[in-house]
Formats: structure tokens, C-alpha cells, sequence
């Protein structure tokens, strides 16, 4: 099983997946690791992304996925996976990826951006990742507000890991 972590910046994507992956042994990637240098230096400088950026950002975490599924291995990987058509890319219709939407109210998910230091994802650039938020209908949600010892629990439940 590859499990897909999704949600807007400030959601726990990479807090939690680190976590869930230590507990059951799995290998953990990011989505910021597979942006293209150019990337990194627009969103640095504030500018949202637009879907021609995305395309080689989602092209290499699918390569990800594809490798694991592809080995019959398990894996978390993170990515923000804002609109339908990016979870189209990076999932299909493959039965043994999972998609948990790590979902977090505007006043949680400000905070938590607010206080990171030394990321390239500014706080101002929130509402524009939320008024391109298409939720997901196929996923677990599972709400952000706790702290990651229950939002992990809350995942593996959904999923019966």
C-alpha cells in the first residue's frame, strides 16, 4: 500500500507522515523534495504555483508511487493534491494507493504556517491554496486540530493498518 497525505499548507503533511511511516516501518518522501529548483524559487518569492509548475513536481511524485507499487512495496508520500485532476495523476484508479485528506479549519491551519520557520511556503500564500481546494470525495479525512498521537491512531483505523 502507498499511502497519499494531502491537505494545504499548514495541514501536518510531513509531521504526520514522518510519524506514521517511523511507526510501521515504511519509507517516507515529501512533495517538497520533488520540486524543480524553479519551483521552490517562485513559491520562495510568494507566487502561487500554476498547473504548468505542478507538472513535473506531480510527473516525479508519481514516479515515486509507480516505483513502490511497482516493487509490491509500502510507502507514505505527501503532496498538497489541491484539485481532482492532480489526485488523477498521482492515484488513477489504483486500489492499493490511499488517499488520507489531512483537513484543518483556516484558524488552525494559519497558526501552524504562521509559526514555521525557514520554509519556503509563506503564510499569504494559504488562501490561495484554499480557494483552489477541490476536497476530495474518495478519501479519509481525517481533522487536523488534535496533536499527531491522535490524528496518527485516527489514520491507521481508517485504513486498518
Amino acid at each position: 500500500m502507498v499511502i497519499v497525505l494531502m491537505g494545504v499548507a499548514g495541514s501536518g503533511k510531513t509531521t504526520i507522515g514522518q510519524q506514521l511511516a517511523a511507526e510501521l516501518g515504511w519509507p517516507f518522501a515529501d512533495a517538497d523534495q520533488f520540486h524543480p529548483s524553479a519551483n521552490v524559487a517562485k513559491m520562495s518569492a510568494g507566487q502561487p504555483l500554476n498547473d504548468t509548475d505542478r507538472a513535473p513536481w506531480l510527473a516525479a511524485i508519481r514516479a515515486y508511487i509507480d516505483a513502490h507499487v511497482a516493487a509490491g512495496n509500502s510507502a507514505i508520500v505527501t503532496c498538497s493534491a489541491l484539485k481532482q485532476r492532480y489526485r488523477d495523476v498521482l492515484i488513477g484508479d489504483r486500489a492499493h494507493v490511499k488517499l488520507v485528506y489531512l483537513k484543518g479549519s483556516r484558524d488552525v491551519l494559519w497558526s501552524r504556517i504562521s509559526s514555521r520557520q525557514g520554509h519556503f511556503m509563506k503564510p499569504a500564500m494559504l488562501e490561495s491554496q484554499l480557494a483552489t481546494l477541490e476536497e476530495p470525495a474518495d478519501a479519509l479525512v481525517v481533522d487536523v486540530a488534535g496533536a499527531p498521537e491522535e490524528i496518527i491512531p485516527a489514520i491507521r483505523r481508517g485504513l486498518s493498518l
